[in-house]
């Protein structure tokens, strides 16, 4: 299990992150999924603590396993993911999502899904019960 640290705090914040496109349209195909894999990486460029550990697309969704440093709120971090994503694609295949989006309030639909994952429950449960005990030593907690 690698840790991230900074100045202050040491953490492993991992997040399952989806996110659908508007009106659930299928777009994310062919150079339209390689681009938004490649959007994934500007974006990263000007965050470079936000950690995209997976990318996974289907035809309307994405979904990201990432680690997001606590600093962060999450819905901003995926704010910016969303609106930086949808600019580039917007701008890369103009002529194409106009057909499809006939507006311009981008490509991604307002909501988005997202859960930690991390240690399991009756791990952190066993951790928390016995601190004391691991503290002197005496508990051998196994993850």
């Amino acid at each position: 299990m690698k840790l991230h640290k900074e100045a202050h705090a040491v953490y492993k914040t991992q997040y399952h992150i989806v996110w659908v496109t508007r009106y659930r349209r299928k777009i994310l195909v062919g150079a339209i999924e390689v681009s938004l894999r490649k959007a994934f990486k500007e974006v990263r460029d000007y965050h470079p603590d936000w950690y995209i550990e997976e990318t996974g697309t289907d035809k309307d969704h994405v979904h990201l396993h990432m680690i997001i440093p606590p600093k962060y709120a999450v819905s901003d971090v995926i704010e910016s993911l969303k609106s930086n994503t949808s600019r580039i694609l917007r701008e890369r295949f103009a002529h194409f999502l106009k057909k499809v989006y006939w507006d311009n309030a981008g490509i991604w639909s307002t909501g988005f899904f997202v859960s930690t994952a991390g240690a399991n429950e009756d791990a952190i449960r066993r951790y928390v019960a016995n601190q004391g005990k691991e503290d002197a030593g005496q508990a051998k907690l196994v993850f």
